[in-house]
């Protein structure tokens, strides 16, 4: 697509401001991890990823499975502005009747490519869909977003495994490093470090980010599609409740949204406000 550097993050700031409006609207949701992952969504949507929103469907596209689905915001927000849906129908999120629910639905959300939000399941998900891709004779590429969190579910590693034995490597994981879940740090819940070892371990390729550098998310994407044989796992090293002052490595605000009135909009002072 050609995009620049100042412009996907541009797109990654118009993400985080419909997740903050959005959130707020539905008075749920969670607003942390959707915005750790605002970066990445704007590279995949609007650099990296074949995909057309006029027909979703389309064989040829690349596939995205957002496999921490209470992420679900951000990846509306990057629909939307890919033009998947009206932007509009964003403030509709989690509201009886919508097709934005609390976590992606397929076939109810144009653009959503799986049913997820029982954690740890995303990445076989992903794995099925790169083996099938595989069998076929396609190049498209699968890409999956998994949560620091998530991987303390031993079916990541199942699947780690899975996807080493059958050589995907047109698979790439990306792991939303915020090491905060919902109950606080993911060290003192139980330890993933280290990480990038235990990934190594299992035969993927690994690379470490800061997944707030557009250069280095664009860089990390061109590489991990170079593989002949293995998968690749992008580990991003991120803020969760990145760009609001008050909910960067915060806890709380996992499943907490602002509240309507100053705090939304102190919120949205400093990400550049924009009216859905």
């Amino acid at each position: 697509m050609g995009r620049g550097i100042r412009e996907l993050e541009e797109k990654a700031g118009l993400l985080r401001r419909d997740v903050i409006e959005m959130t707020t609207e539905a008075g749920s949701g969670h607003p942390g991890g959707s915005l750790s992952s605002a970066d990445l969504l704007a590279a995949l949507y609007f650099e990296v990823m074949r995909h057309d929103p006029s027909d979703p469907g389309w064989d040829g596209r690349d596939r995205f499975v957002m496999s921490k689905g209470h992420a679900a915001p951000a990846l509306y927000a990057a629909l939307a502005e890919s033009g998947y849906f009206p932007r509009e129908e964003l403030l509709t999120l989690r509201k009886l009747g919508s097709r934005l629910q609390g976590h992606p639905v397929r076939g109810k959300t144009p653009g959503v490519e799986m049913s997820t939000g029982s954690l740890g399941q995303g990445l076989s998900m992903a794995c099925g869909i790169a083996l099938a891709a595989k069998l076929d004779g396609k190049d498209h590429r699968t890409f999956c977003l998994l949560g620091d969190g998530e991987l303390q579910s031993g079916q990541n590693w199942e699947a780690a495994m899975f996807a080493r034995h059958h050589r995907l490597s047109r698979l790439t994981a990306f792991v939303d490093r915020n090491r905060l879940q919902i109950n606080g740090l993911t060290e003192d819940n139980m330890s993933l470090d280290p990480l990038p070892e235990k990934w190594r371990a299992f035969g993927w390729n690994v690379i470490i980010i800061d997944g707030h550098d557009m250069a280095q998310i664009l860089e990390a994407c061109r590489k991990s599609g170079l593989s002949e044989r293995n998968p690749t796992v992008v580990i991003m090293h991120t803020v969760k409740g990145r760009g609001v002052s008050f909910m960067e490595n915060n806890p709380e605000y996992h499943g907490k949204v602002c509240k309507p009135g100053e705090e939304a909009e102190s919120a949205l002072a400093e990400l550049g406000r924009r009216r859905i």
